[in-house]
């Protein structure tokens, strides 16, 4: 966020429904909320020509709700790490993760929500599993305070938004410039099953992977990502 008002943009984050400081409800954790969540706050800041950027579950939310956004409040899209189209092996989409994944990712937060959010941080979702991995324990830490800070019955439903989602309808809606990035080594939300067919249903979309970059590439290389989002932002 500093990066971009150093470079003279309006920066808005919006802390999503059962996440941190917003209310920890436990209705409306799915995508259409989420995106009409979105819709409201975009209404209220009456923004326009925005960019929307979203990150894994986010992704999915920019995409639901540029696809249903009133004209002139979007100027582009990016999703970096994004769950479109589905994350769920289905069988349009054959190439997912079965649903066992998921199951084990609710009973992991059932049981032990603390020790699951120091797990993921640590191992897969900044490729801190692998050999030779600089790893970071700030980041580690703060992914475990944010997660922490949220409500357990929210995040227990968002595991369902997230991978039971089918945005393929949303993406084909969307005519605006939408941007994918993500990296060729995401262990969580894998670049075969999502980016990859995401970029085929999209008719104004960029693709750029990075290779060797894991889910969170905009913790760990935020120069990389950063300057790619800025070149987008300005073309």
């Amino acid at each position: 966020m500093l990066y971009f008002l150093e470079q003279g943009y309006r920066v808005v984050a919006h802390v999503r429904r059962g996440h941190r400081l917003s209310d920890q409800t436990d209705t409306g954790n799915e995508m259409d909320t989420y995106a009409a969540d979105v819709a409201e706050l975009a209404e209220a800041l009456d923004l326009k020509n925005a960019i929307h950027i979203g990150h894994s579950t986010g992704g999915g939310e920019v995409i639901r709700y540029v696809a249903r956004s009133k004209p002139g409040r979007v100027a582009k899209a990016v999703l970096i790490g994004a769950v479109p189209p589905i994350m769920l092996a289905t069988e349009a989409y054959p190439g997912g993760l079965p649903i066992s994944v998921f199951d084990g990712f609710r009973q992991a937060l059932s049981n032990n929500r603390a020790q699951f959010f120091l797990d993921v941080p640590s191992g897969p979702f900044y490729g801190f599993n692998r050999e030779g991995a600089d790893v970071s324990e700030g980041l580690i830490r703060n992914w475990w305070r944010q997660g922490m800070m949220g409500g357990g019955k929210a995040h227990y439903d968002c595991i369902t938004a997230f991978s039971e989602t089918d945005f393929t309808e949303d993406l084909k809606a969307v005519s605006l410039p939408v941007l994918l990035l993500h990296g060729e080594d995401d262990q969580v939300v894998p670049i075969d099953a999502s980016a990859h067919e995401a970029i085929k249903l999209l008719s104004n979309g960029t693709l750029k992977t990075y290779p060797g970059l894991s889910h969170g590439l905009f913790a760990t290389h935020p120069d990389l990502i950063n300057a790619d989002l800025l070149a987008f932002a300005r073309g």
